[in-house]
């Protein structure tokens, strides 16, 4: 260590990763594909009210943002969308088809051109909404889920699969949009289409179910006129996650099944690489993909246990050859063209970029949205990957990312504050890369610990389905149990211990706070607070009765929605919190925020509420970003007696 560094309490480290720095940086690219030679993808601009832009990579490794403000690629099917554009060259030219977000028309769109929408307005409900597209210029269409409202309930909804003609015939005739399943399945994903183009593929599943229980894999014929005949389903089951199909290059049917206990790859029905680690996912967005077939029979996989690598399965062998580079965690987004693979990855040291992988000499290197240290990254986390032991011996995982400062000791007798982090879903995981608004604590001498408590995605599917039934129960045991083994051993100080966590994170911070006297204090996100009202009409549709498997069934364990409910339980609650909600959130409204508020009149428990207007669910614009930090940060100083230089104080109410 040098002269230079200074000894301060934490929490009071002067840190050049302000929440502006931190906003800037959220969100990452996705949906990555190729139009002709091309790489393509989805990225972020939260200084530009959050939309998403599509981003093109010419020849010459030149990126740009291929449509201007206010155009946000982006589909809302299911609330959380799915794969919203797609890409060919015809007559040497780039044509694409891409959702609106804010009006989730399908639009057509051809450089130099402005976008002509090929898909009507609907007035009911939540409109007409499309996903996970897929051109078929040999029949003048793009084939894609369609979700269409038939009433103004947030349930009055049927999702099909839908052929929309190109050359915008249906852009205000609703008539012209040629169905091409009935609604059968409550849920289905996009087509894949048979390379000889005679067969397609879908998954479908129905509720109570999420995809992650259980979906069914959808086979029909194609026939001469475009019709799909016959369909039937081959594989899956009310017990058996199918995550992706595609269609290997012979046509032979690839998938990912959980039926063993982990999601593994089959061909035609035979595994090709049977091992304890996932080769799939939840299916929160439709279009996901953690595999894609390559020409030379070879299959790029997003594969891993606890974390995701990119690799080349060979499936006649069984092996699998992962690239060589820094990034520690790949997301479910693949495309490949020729012996060209497009990745999106990310490490501790670096947020998500796009990478391409050379299949035929093994090299990956970046290609776009490319990691900028706009900092020095000595003040960059250095995160521990644990186990810790929770109630009746089960393991718990969890990612510790201690204070960390290159210029800054606390006093040698000081021990650091901690805050929990729960992640969302809670079907999901915390992924272990750089995010700046971790190291916006960590670099003050605050630490984080992101709990991938049970129930959590990544260690196959004995770990994913503790939750059920159990939700409130096990995740809030976990996060105690990791939160006081810190304390225990020495890491963190007992009494300054938080939980915060945005979603299904937001009940589980919320939970906490009802039911452990663990936590000093809590921020809670855009959260679950009522499970009655949620899962009787409160939520949209897709998780309308996840609490059916993740609480139980509400006609026979009514009163369990209730004991676990933190609005029924709110004189149990003592910490001071900060609630932060999106005005426009459909997922969890703002009625449930009120409501828990209303429980809390009178109570003298200092809290702030601070909502958000033109804010759904996931906070996307910078300004909003940049105020919840800042408040949360406020908070921990106000709690922990900490002294962050430069931060607004927010204001507690009694």
């Amino acid at each position: 260590m040098g002269d230079d560094v200074q000894t301060l309490p934490y929490g009071s480290w002067p840190s050049p990763i302000d929440a502006a720095l931190a906003a800037a940086h959220d969100g990452h690219p996705e949906w990555a594909g190729f139009v002709g030679d091309e790489a393509w993808w989805t990225e972020p601009r939260p200084t530009e009210g959050g939309r998403r832009t599509l981003v093109r990579r010419r020849a010459d490794g030149s990126e740009e943002s291929v449509l201007p403000t206010p155009w946000n690629v982006r589909s809302r099917v299911i609330e959380y969308g799915g794969q919203p554009w797609a890409g060919v060259v015809q007559h040497g030219r780039p044509l694409v088809v891409f959702v609106n977000f804010a009006d989730q028309r399908l639009y057509r769109y051809e450089p130099g051109g402005e976008p002509r929408p090929l898909t009507p307005v609907s007035l009911v409900g939540g409109g007409l909404r499309w996903a996970d597209p897929v051109l078929r210029l040999d029949l003048g269409e793009v084939w894609c889920v369609l979700e269409e409202f038939t009433g103004d309930g947030p349930t009055d909804v049927r999702r099909v699969l839908a052929a929309v003609p190109l050359d915008g015939s249906a852009a205000q005739d609703r008539d012209a949009v040629r169905e091409l399943t009935d609604a059968r399945h409550r849920f289905v994903t996009g087509p894949r289409i048979s390379p000889d183009g005679r067969h397609v593929a879908w998954l479908g599943w129905d509720h109570p179910r999420m995809p992650w229980d259980g979906t069914e894999l959808v086979l029909a014929a194609v026939a001469d006129d475009g019709a799909l005949r016959e369909p039937r389903t081959v594989a899956g089951g009310p017990e058996e996650s199918i995550a992706q199909v595609d269609w290997d290059r012979d046509g032979a049917l690839l998938y990912a099944s959980d039926r063993t206990g982990w999601w593994n790859l089959y061909r035609d029905g035979e595994p090709v690489c049977p091992r304890e680690e996932e080769f799939g996912g939840p299916l929160w967005k439709l279009g996901q993909r953690w595999f894609a077939p390559l020409a030379s029979g070879l299959i790029a996989v997003v594969h891993g246990r606890g974390a995701t690598a990119l690799g080349i399965l060979d499936p006649e062998t069984g092996e699998v050859v992962d690239a060589a580079g820094p990034w520690t965690e790949f997301a479910p987004t693949l495309a490949v063209h020729g012996e060209r693979v497009v990745a999106v990855g990310a490490s501790p040291r670096s947020a998500y970029e796009v990478v391409e992988l050379d299949t035929r000499t093994g090299r990956a290197r970046v290609i776009g949205a490319g990691h900028d240290d706009s900092v020095d990254p000595a003040y960059y986390p250095e995160p521990q990957i644990r186990t810790f032991t929770g109630p009746a011996g089960r393991e718990i995982h969890a990612h510790i990312y201690p204070p960390h400062h290159p210029g800054c000791v606390a006093p040698g007798d000081e021990l650091p504050p901690y805050v929990v982090w729960a992640h969302g879903g809670p079907t999901s995981r915390a992924p272990l890369v750089l995010d700046l608004s971790i190291a916006y604590f960590t670099s003050r001498g605050i630490g984080v610990a992101e709990v991938n408590y049970g129930g959590s995605t990544g260690h196959g599917r004995e770990y994913r389905n503790r939750l059920r039934e159990q939700w409130g129960v096990v995740d809030v045991e976990d996060c105690a149990a990791v939160a006081l083994a810190l304390a225990d051993e020495g890491t963190a100080d007992r009494d300054r211990l938080a939980i915060r966590g945005g979603s299904a994170g937001g009940w589980t911070a919320a939970a906490s706070l009802t039911a452990t006297d663990v936590y000093a204090c809590g921020t809670i996100v855009y959260p679950i607070l009522d499970l009655a009202g949620w899962g009787e009409g409160e939520t949209h549709d897709f998780e309308s009765q996840y609490l059916e498997t993740l609480v139980g069934p509400l006609a026979e364990v009514p009163a369990r929605y209730a004991e676990r409910s933190p609005t029924e339980h709110a004189d149990r609650i003592t910490a001071p919190f900060l609630l932060l909600q999106g005005l426009d959130d459909v997922i969890c409204p703002p009625a449930q925020c009120e409501r828990f508020l209303s429980r809390m009149e009178g109570r003298r428990v200092p809290h702030a509420y601070i909502a958000f207007e033109g804010e759904g669910h996931g906070f996307r614009r910078a300004d909003t970003m940049i105020r919840a930090l800042e408040a949360e940060l406020s908070l921990y100083a106000q709690v922990f007696v900490l002294n962050p230089p430069g931060i607004p104080t927010l204001e507690l109410s009694k």
